[in-house]
């Protein structure tokens, strides 16, 4: 065994995961993209395998494992469904939080039912005025007795008017980040309202919507950290966000470059199979090469992330550019393999296609990316 391989527990996690999406996943991903279903009840069903609180301490009842291995558990669902796999992320991320973040009292009232799924979270924060810019949110919570009042609006949230629990990212003192504390909120609390499912590209089978809020009360004790802390907690939420991103573009990946071998095998062109014409072969071995490549460093990047490291957000940004951009150029390629065929949904490819596009987007934008690596490197 070298550095670079898995260990036996973490083949155990993979194959676990491979499992569960080839059973509850895959088959039914078409069908779910097509009718822009949500299946709550396969999100419950990973939350029974432990899914919804990868990396929750276990004693707060998660598994309480690393960043490595959330990674390999994202890659291989989304190789039935980017979009149902990211949308868990994304859970994990509000109960990591919490978890990592919260008091006694927070984690006591809230894990329990995350943890198995009972109750699903969002993250809260971008807004319609502000999404790159994150730290210019106008969001505000006003301190009132033992509450906040919290009034402003928060832009594509990942189930938003579904799940139960809104971990949200609010004014609450100063402008910049400083300024920025972290509640939650939730659903049932009077003043919470959505707007209409957003109707998206890809990433149909789980709901976005905008998340309003109109005067809500919050009580003090469901305040994420101190006061002024929510900006550094929102960020390092987004370390491993971004991670499970990039898994999420690497396991689509890898199910289009299967897919494109196995029709190049078989379809017949001028008298033999286009696998056998050179620049096919080309083609194949540069998407594997490369989505090799974006694998080595996002599963380095979690390393990092998981101890700790002084460079993990500069590696978890590397890692989310580098596999989201391969993952999409990948899918583009498996596509053009499938020629004509790749644009129908007889085929699995255009929806990977499609769910894809917006990891280059979310998580902090690539170009986001680019401007926190290149500040890392001439801050030395």
């Amino acid at each position: 065994m070298t550095q670079f391989d898995l260990t036996e527990e973490q083949s155990a996690i993979q194959e676990m995961a491979q499992r569960f999406t080839a059973d509850r996943i895959t088959p039914h991903a078409a069908e779910w993209d097509e009718t822009h279903h949500f299946p709550r009840d396969v999100v419950r069903a990973a939350a029974e395998l432990g899914f919804g609180a990868i990396y929750v301490s276990e004693e707060s009842g998660g598994i309480g494992l690393g960043r490595l291995e959330a990674a390999l558990i994202m890659e291989a669902m989304a190789y039935g469904c980017p979009s149902t796999s990211a949308f868990i992320s994304i859970h994990n991320m509000a109960s990591w939080m919490i978890d990592r973040f919260g008091s006694a009292d927070l984690k006591a009232r809230y894990l329990p039912a995350m943890v198995t799924g009972e109750t699903l979270g969002s993250y809260c924060l971008t807004e319609p005025g502000s999404g790159s810019d994150a730290a210019a949110l106008k969001t505000k919570a006003v301190r009132d007795g033992d509450h906040y009042v919290v009034s402003g609006s928060k832009a594509f949230i990942s189930g938003g008017g579904v799940n139960e629990l809104y971990v949200t990212m609010v004014r609450t003192g100063e402008d910049g980040p400083k300024g920025i504390s972290c509640l939650v909120i939730e659903k049932d609390m009077p003043g919470v309202s959505f707007g209409a499912n957003e109707k998206k590209l890809g990433w149909r089978s789980q709901p976005t919507a905008q998340v309003n809020f109109n005067s809500v009360r919050v009580p003090v004790a469901n305040l994420v950290g101190a006061k002024g802390e929510g900006f550094r907690i929102a960020m390092s939420g987004l370390d491993g966000g971004r991670l499970n991103i990039g898994a999420c573009s690497l396991g689509g990946a890898q199910r289009c470059l299967d897919e494109a071998i196995a029709y190049t095998r078989e379809r017949r062109q001028f008298g033999q199979r286009i696998a056998d014409f050179q620049a096919t072969q080309f083609t194949l071995a540069d998407m594997e090469t490369e989505l090799q490549a974006a694998r080595t460093l996002l599963y380095a990047a979690a390393a990092k992330v998981t101890a700790g490291a002084p460079d993990r957000t500069k590696f978890a940004a590397m890692a989310k550019r580098l596999a989201t951009d391969t993952g999409s150029a990948v899918v583009d390629r498996a596509l053009q393999l499938h020629g004509g065929y790749g644009y129908l949904r007889d085929y699995p490819i255009e929806r990977f296609f499609r769910d894809l596009r917006v990891h280059r987007i979310l998580e902090g934008t690539n170009e986001i990316m680019r401007v926190i690596i290149a500040r890392e490197l001439l801050r030395q």
